[in-house]
């Protein structure tokens, strides 16, 4: 049976002004900050040092490996400014070392300051952060022993954060069934990263932690001020949510004119899966020039799965390439409102974990590639690598907690398969007519949310999302969902346009990053959503 130590922090007051790297909002508090705390309260507790047996501890819990969190959910809360000295005390110094006044020009340090932004985050639907470590065998005396210290020193954390984000820690040994039942959104850790991330501890950290510090106590001698060496010995880690879908990758293009002069344009309606079917012809050529076997070409690139002893057509499932030309959403009114536009951008993903190495390897081998135009047999466009971050990219990738289709949905089965539109056109008394439209629009809300699951999404999310559909764009420039072209064996579906406003299990409005396609055809970019 397994068990888990619990680390606990409860804020005083509901806001946290920690930030991370780049000044970006940190949330949830970073397990490397929330281990500073706990050495800072260890080493409060004796004087400012660190006595042996808190040191095995710490010692320790940094090998423990990155741990889950628990907490509420946020948002950013009113910015405001603060007026704070600008760490020019050296040129305030310089005057008094000449016998300026005090009271004056350089020498008065009231002179040297700035405003400083402060942008904190506010708790809404709880007040503590829990830090999961899980144990994997029944503690022995020894591991007993190191929570014990542990929970000692939970209790003497007063800050998390910034120094005005009190808190109360507490630390205690929980079953699986325990930890299952803390309320909050529950953060798991991930693959490693060079960028962003949370910090967490390693094996090391605490000694670089105690050198920094002893840096920090000896930063002004005889040879003047030295500042204190940074903190190295530590990890980032991605952190998601529970309920998120696994990241994606993206590799992403710009469709240009064959003479690299601009870009060539194509119309969304009529001629987005030419696009995807190129833009597969052009991976499908790169790989057999670079060797992959026909078995993974068919798979990957193409995604044709293998038949079984009847004959009958095995899907090869999430774990392949899907080409998802990106309209281009188009600024209008002075940029307070976008249009759907023409194509101009393709981008690959995959709705699977694990992929990077093929993904490295399409943008690099893409890149300058020419598409053919299937029927003509000749080059249409010229593709170019583009970064995630471009601005014709960003719409589709960046979290948000509202999207709406750019291109339309194609449900997952028949809408109405009892008739109930045909129905409702006999002479029916108004009170049928509503239970069958109720019927209708219950049958297409399980068909959406049937789609959600499907693409890999939580079923909290498929569940509790905010749904509205219609036959007409939600963005300015989209058509009519029926005149969109897709593949012959989905064209007796219906399809249908659709806005997701995603909530958690308790309501909240709850932020998802892209790239969203949903429903039938989204390897081909069918039921693709942007940020509203």
């Amino acid at each position: 049976m397994s068990f888990h130590f619990c680390l606990s922090i409860r804020f005083l007051d509901p806001t946290f002004h920690g930030r991370g790297d780049d000044d970006q909002i940190e949330w949830p508090p970073s397990p490397l900050r929330a281990f500073q705390a706990l050495v800072t309260a260890a080493a409060r507790q004796h004087g400012g040092e660190l006595e042996t047996r808190s040191q095995s501890a710490l010692k320790w819990l940094e090998t423990q490996g990155p741990p889950d969190v628990i907490g509420p959910s946020v948002i950013e809360g009113s910015g405001y400014q603060l007026s704070v000295p600008n760490n020019a005390m050296d040129i305030v110094a310089r005057a008094w070392s000449r016998g300026s006044e005090t009271n004056s020009g350089d020498a008065n340090p009231a002179t040297h300051r700035t405003m400083k932004a402060v942008r904190p985050v506010l708790l809404r639907s709880g007040d503590a952060v829990h830090y999961i470590w899980q144990i994997s065998d029944p503690p022995g005396d020894e591991i007993h022993g190191y929570i014990r210290v542990l929970s000692e020193i939970a209790g003497s954390v007063v800050a998390l954060g910034w120094g005005i984000d009190m808190v109360v820690g507490h630390g205690r040994i929980l079953s699986v069934e325990q930890s299952g039942a803390l309320a909050g959104e529950r953060w798991l850790p991930g693959a490693a990263s060079a960028s962003g991330g949370l910090r967490v501890p390693v094996d090391g950290t605490l000694g670089d932690l105690t050198h920094r510090h002893a840096g920090f106590l000896r930063r002004l001698g005889p040879g003047g001020f030295l500042a204190p060496p940074p903190l190295s010995a530590y990890d980032k880690i991605e952190y998601r949510r529970a309920t998120d879908p696994a990241p994606r990758s993206v590799a992403a293009f710009s469709l240009l004119k064959l003479d690299a002069s601009g870009f060539q344009a194509f119309d969304t309606t009529r001629q987005a899966l030419t696009v995807a079917g190129m833009t597969r012809g052009a991976a499908s050529a790169a790989a057999k020039r670079a060797g992959w076997s026909e078995s993974k070409i068919q798979a990957f690139i193409l995604g044709h799965g293998e038949s079984d002893q009847a004959g009958e057509h095995v899907s090869v499932g999430p774990r392949r390439f899907a080409y998802v030309p990106l309209p281009s959403m188009e600024a209008r009114d002075g940029g307070n409102s976008r249009v759907a536009g023409s194509i101009r951008r393709v981008m690959l993903t995959s709705f699977a974990e694990g992929c990077e190495q093929e993904f490295a390897w399409v943008r690099r081998t893409l890149a300058g590639q020419e598409l053919i135009d299937e029927r003509t047999k000749r080059p249409a466009a010229l593709l170019s690598l583009i970064p995630e971050s471009e601005r014709g990219v960003r719409c589709y990738l960046r979290p948000a907690s509202v999207w709406a289709t750019v291109t339309p949905m194609v449900l997952p089965g028949y809408d109405d398969p009892r008739h109930y539109r045909r129905r409702m056109g006999t002479e029916t008394g108004p009170q049928e007519q509503r239970e069958l439209l109720e019927r209708l629009e219950a049958r297409i809300d399980g068909l959406i949310r049937k789609a959600i699951a499907q693409a890999g999404f939580s079923r909290t999310l498929a569940e509790h999302a905010e749904l509205d559909w219609r036959k007409v764009g939600f963005w300015p420039g989209a058509d009519l969902a029926e005149r969109y072209g897709v593949p012959d064996h989905l064209k007796r579906f219906p399809r249908l346009h659709v806005m997701i406003q995603w909530r958690d299990a308790q309501g909240n409005p709850i932020q998802i990053a892209g790239p969203i396609c949903i429903g039938g055809g989204r390897f081909y970019g069918l039921g693709l959503f942007a940020t509203v």
